[in-house]
């Protein structure tokens, strides 16, 4: 079953539609959508390693524009659309102290997010919301999201052929690792 979706996987990622559906799963990631846009980047990259590059700026762009409707949500909608989301992402509780002291680390906020598993969303919400200035936000999006596409894509152009070998004779743990991964970060965020 695995290799099924593994070959289908591959074979989505190098359809002529693949980069609509990374800026469409990059956008919505950024302000409301749970899954990571890497999900679609690591297979378009190891299908098509000739494409790595427009994969990581598409996936960027869609990403940051995201990430601005997650700050608008934040600074327009906050009481009806962003506060849901955050209790629904068992954040809400900690939202006045992480208040208190998110503008003082905006930028180290934005970074991290943008470069790491955590919820992205959760923080262009959070920017909107405590006011942080739109153009800090921007530039500090545009920074860690190519930051982390671009290396992810440029690893992957390299050593491509390699970890897809790797990733073929033993998709049954990688699978697993992948699952306990997403899982235990989830499990992690929840009791941050």
């Amino acid at each position: 079953m695995l290799r099924r979706i593994y070959d289908r996987t591959m074979a989505l990622a190098d359809h002529p539609y693949a980069l609509w559906w990374l800026a469409l799963v990059a956008f919505v990631e950024s302000s409301v959508f749970p899954i990571p846009p890497d999900v679609m980047i690591i297979p378009m990259v190891l299908a098509r390693p000739d494409r790595a590059w427009r994969i990581a700026l598409v996936a960027t762009v869609a990403s940051v524009a995201g990430g601005l409707l997650g700050y608008g949500i934040g600074a327009l909608f906050y009481d009806t659309m962003g506060r849901p989301m955050l209790e629904a992402l068992g954040k809400a509780d900690s939202m006045d102290a992480f208040n208190a002291q998110f503008n003082d680390y905006s930028f180290l906020a934005v970074l991290t997010a943008g470069l790491t598993p955590f919820p992205y969303k959760v923080i262009t919400i959070m920017s909107g919301w405590t006011g942080m200035p739109i153009l800090t936000f921007l530039a500090t999006s545009i920074l860690a999201r190519s930051l982390r596409f671009f290396i992810v894509a440029g690893l992957l152009r390299a050593f491509g052929a390699p970890i897809k070998t790797f990733i073929e004779e033993r998709l049954g743990l990688v699978f697993t690792a992948f699952i306990v991964l997403l899982v235990g970060s989830f499990f992690l965020l929840r009791y941050l």
